[in-house]
């Protein structure tokens, strides 16, 4: 109205201020810019007509038509091929089946038959807790299957803990109208503890959940989906927790069943605890997240741009907040896999993969970010590869520490100047006075000649075979958060070296080597060899770590004269606060790279014995504690990420 009554001035005293005449050029420009856009519209609406007409020309041809079977061959096809790749190999098929028998036995552990009995029962709603808090469960309903919607509410009901609210916003539609009958009727038989309300216009899943939160009066706030299930002990499981371990919000692991029966489990997911640059590649909380109310103020809850990944985003928010994320490694959800929802396929919802990735970039700007990129890896279409800006040109100091044959050596000093993309970085190798004999001892010598700001260790034997290997490790090493970046290493026969260590795995439950003996291309468990990741430690057969860090850790413990010198160096960095780091990459070749646990001549098993003794003694307590990012429920006996089977 200003720029109006401006103008309309300007015509009347036959004059035209500057001001006046740049809103009038921008109007012009824009009224172009948009003619322009309309155009290009109407010219793509005409070729999608087109398309559309040839599509169906096609669809309407006999031969077309009379080749479907042969079509659906070649995607069957297609289909298995891929699955070889990525599984590496016909032997890494193999090895998959396999699993997959061995999960299947284990399901039965984690369905119907882990529900309470009537002791277990009894024994838990008679738990006199110092908190009981109570929890809002909040359920966005639309257009929902009646028998889905009366097992999402029968499990709520049969929780074993029962100071909650079950808070219901339904957007459905005329022809749903069951759904608010149903949910009047279970209202009724609850005692007040189902808040139902029916709304004017269905806003989508975040805004009707948004509704939700404004029926909800609980000290701690849950999400759960309306077609999916609760295990009767999840509400106990997250209370008793609130009280032990002060959590102010909560997650658990989850399964994916098809039908009726939770017990026809799909997938399986076994979550590590906490873990920020997990959970910035991939949504791994996912369900059944429970958090303080608190942790809202000042915040919004769900964002309706983000929806599809609405939750991704507001995990992304919520934990950063918090001050205690605690992880119950037990199944209390259960997933419904079924057409139209996200566990069926991202196919069903494509919009999902834009609203993580944005998600993503929101939170990383959020920590002062810049200049990253996100892109999807060849696992999932959400799980994230992220590419972050490396700030200035800082120097970077290889450390070849002398492990193999002088010709080893040559090979990979080679592969470091040949293939490196990185410019600013110096080479200190073990046959120019790195005398020690251990190798911790020649790590620390070459530290101590180190002119860089970054010390980037590496064993002899190596080779490097990506470009980009400097910069992949230096933009995590770069982050104040973190301590030690590892690499992915193969051996020459294309299966994996070393992808991270996991404490208690392997000979002896001391340390092991995570996925070591898969095929190069692999995917991992959950995906877990596509992404970025924090870990407990990483093989200083390729480690970076800034000096500072460093050198307030002591450098590496030269008792450790054989191995588990880098596993020690890693825990001493995780108990100062930083993150250990493993990427995939980052990629390079090793040979002859046994020894501990691996080691085949007699004195290597013997030394290895001593030093694997002295590091379960110093490292007692978390060995006890368990590895956080290895799930309680995997087998210490196998590197798979295989299910223990109990009985």
């Amino acid at each position: 109205m200003k720029l109006f009554d401006r103008k309309w001035s300007g015509e009347r005293t036959g004059t035209m201020s500057q001001e006046e005449m740049d809103y009038q050029k921008a109007y012009e420009e824009e009224h172009l810019r948009n003619a322009d856009l309309a155009g290009r519209v109407a010219d793509l609406e005409a070729k999608v007509d087109d398309l559309n007409f040839k599509l169906n020309r096609i669809k309407s041809n006999p031969v077309w038509k009379a080749s479907a079977p042969a079509r659906r061959c070649m995607h069957w096809c297609i289909r298995q091929v891929t699955r070889v790749k990525n599984c590496g190999s016909i032997k890494g098929v193999a090895a998959k089946i396999k699993y997959k028998q061995h999960e299947k036995h284990a399901m039965e552990q984690f369905g119907t038959k882990s529900f309470p009995d009537e002791a277990r029962r009894e024994a838990e709603q008679n738990t006199d807790f110092a908190r009981r808090v109570k929890i809002s469960i909040l359920v966005p309903l639309w257009n929902n299957e009646r028998e889905f919607q009366t097992a999402m509410l029968d499990s709520v009901l049969n929780q074993t803990y029962q100071n909650w609210e079950l808070c219901l916003a339904d957007g459905s539609d005329e022809a749903h109208s069951y759904i608010g009958d149903i949910c009047r009727e279970y209202a009724g038989r609850a005692g007040g503890r189902i808040v139902y309300r029916h709304l004017d216009v269905n806003g989508g899943i975040a805004a009707n959940t948004n509704a939700c939160l404004e029926l909800a009066s609980g000290e701690y706030i849950g999400l759960l989906d309306q077609d999916d299930i609760l295990h009767p002990d999840v509400l106990f499981e997250y209370v008793k927790a609130i009280n032990e371990q002060r959590a102010d919000y909560l997650y658990c692991d989850e399964t994916t069943f098809k039908g009726s029966n939770i017990n026809h489990m799909l997938i399986m997911h076994f979550k590590p605890d906490y873990a920020p640059d997990n959970l910035r590649a991939n949504n791994y909380i996912c369900h059944f997240s429970v958090f303080k109310r608190t942790l809202l103020e000042g915040e919004a809850f769900f964002r309706p741009e983000y929806d599809g990944s609405q939750d991704h985003d507001m995990i992304l928010r919520l934990t950063d907040r918090a001050e205690k994320v605690v992880h119950v490694p037990k199944v209390l959800y259960y997933w419904r896999n079924h057409a139209g929802s996200v566990a069926s396929g991202i196919e069903a919802k494509p919009h999902a993969i834009d609203a993580a990735r944005r998600a993503v970039a929101w939170n990383l700007e959020k920590h002062g970010l810049e200049h990253f990129e996100i892109e999807s890896t060849r696992a999932f279409e959400t799980i994230f590869r992220i590419r972050y800006e490396i700030l200035g040109m800082p120097k970077i100091s290889v450390v070849i520490i002398n492990a193999g044959t002088p010709e080893e050596l040559q090979r990979c000093r080679a592969s470091v100047t040949e293939m490196s993309s990185y410019g600013n970085y110096e080479i200190i190798a073990g046959d120019e006075g790195l005398t020690a004999a251990s190798y911790p001892g020649q790590m620390n010598l070459g530290a101590q000649r180190a002119e860089g700001d970054y010390l980037l260790f590496l064993d002899s034997r190596s080779e490097v075979i990506t470009a980009d290997w400097m910069e992949e490790l230096l933009m995590y090493a770069q982050r104040k958060d973190v301590g030690a970046v590892g690499a992915k290493l193969y051996h020459p026969d294309e299966t994996i070296c070393h992808a991270g260590f996991v404490l208690g795995l392997g000979t002896g439950h001391t340390v092991g080597n995570i996925f070591a003996g898969q095929h190069r291309r692999s995917l991992g468990y959950m995906g877990r060899l596509c992404y970025a990741q924090d870990i407990s430690a990483v093989s200083g057969a390729c480690l970076m770590v800034k000096r500072e860090c460093f050198t307030e850790a002591g450098g590496f413990d030269e008792s450790f004269a054989h191995s588990l010198y880098d596993a020690d160096f890693c825990l001493r960095l995780r108990e100062k606060g930083l993150l250990n780091i493993f990427t995939p990459f980052a990629e390079l070749y090793i040979r002859g790279a046994e020894y501990g646990a691996e080691a085949t001549d007699t004195n290597g098993k013997e030394q290895y014995a001593g030093e694997a003794a002295r590091f379960r003694e110093r490292w007692a307590e978390a060995l006890a504690e368990g590895d956080p990012y290895y799930n309680l429920n995997f087998s210490l006996d196998r590197n798979d990420c295989s299910l223990k089977i109990t009985q």
